[in-house]
């Protein structure tokens, strides 16, 4: 094999209460990226489409690259690499987008090299290209997007990643406004310390979410997805926050809150027809608060990365 292109799926971080700790990957949107051996040597980005000429080719600093020249590295592997990245989300979105690149880049050298390395092993990877983006190390969007479903991460040191069960009519509504927030930026408007009533609210929340997906208890599921801890601090960021979520829970959605650092607002539905129902109402909502900007509906992603082709 001497080229392959993959997919690897968008993803919502935090699921509301558990910031840098959950994240599930939904289906459809993501990102492309094709790697072919070259005869040249070391790491070339030779195309990047998308991303309205926004990120570098630079390899040490691109999402996709830098976990690139350490696993050539560590495998001892000689052939030249060259690939493309090919954005299919928005970039700035909350959707995970650098981490979709980082993994969709590490998934394809394992398959091109033969490596037969394990999600595992291969996430310390994809935490190497995330943290060029967001300047920290966190893997509540490269996780899932690795993994594929709900994902939980209990701790980093070592990293620990529970898969959580999906509850088959689960659905996903994301409405992405055009506007951008930077991770970086947006992680410096948190608190460093917040009061122990919303630590204790917070996590207790997280826990009967999780114990919610593990059940399939859409009620549970519903009542936990509440975040006293990160929205508040960020809502202002993102014009017609309340007015979506409002007209998302008057429609019988779960929850409502901020995909990651935003501006993509999501909301969990039980069943296509509310999720439907669910989305119209966010997107109008999104209008009428002066944005322009897209609606994703979309099962959970099982699957994670996939291979698109290969010659």
């Amino acid at each position: 094999m001497r080229e392959i292109r993959v997919f690897s799926p968008a993803s919502v971080s935090n699921v509301a209460c558990g910031f840098d700790v959950m994240g599930f990957a939904i289906e459809q949107l993501g990102d492309q990226l094709v790697m072919r051996k070259s005869n040249k040597k070391g790491v070339i980005i030779s195309k990047i489409t998308g991303d309205g000429g926004i990120l570098p080719y630079n390899v040490e600093a691109n999402t996709a690259g830098k976990p690139l020249l350490s696993m050539s590295k560590k495998y001892s592997i000689e052939e030249g690499i060259e690939i493309e990245i090919h954005k299919k989300m928005p970039f700035g979105s909350g959707l995970g987008s650098s981490a979709a690149s980082a993994v969709a880049a590490v998934y394809a050298f394992n398959k091109l090299f033969n490596l037969s390395l394990t999600k595992r092993e291969l996430l310390k990877y994809a935490l190497e290209g995330e943290e060029v983006a967001s300047g920290a190390i966190h893997a509540d969007n490269v996780a899932p997007s690795l993994y594929g479903g709900f994902v939980l991460i209990r701790g980093y040191n070592p990293i620990d990643i529970i898969e959580i069960a999906t509850p088959p009519q689960l659905y996903c509504v994301v409405v992405h406004p055009q506007i951008e927030i930077k991770t970086k930026e947006s992680r410096k408007i948190l608190p460093k310390e917040i009061p122990l009533k919303d630590a204790v609210t917070q996590w207790g929340n997280t826990a009967a979410l999780t114990a919610g997906l593990l059940t399939e208890d859409y009620n549970l599921i519903s009542r936990s997805l509440q975040d006293v801890v990160i929205e508040p601090h960020r809502a202002h960021t993102i014009p017609g926050l309340h007015s979506i979520k409002s007209a998302a829970m008057a429609n019988k959605a779960l929850g409502c809150s901020i995909s990651g650092s935003g501006p993509s607002i999501f909301a969990l539905s039980k069943g296509e027809r509310d999720a439907n129902r669910v989305g119209e109402a966010m997107y109008k909502a999104m209008l009428e608060s002066g944005l322009k900007g897209t609606l994703y509906i979309s099962k959970i992603s099982k699957k994670g990365p996939q291979v698109l082709e290969s010659r």
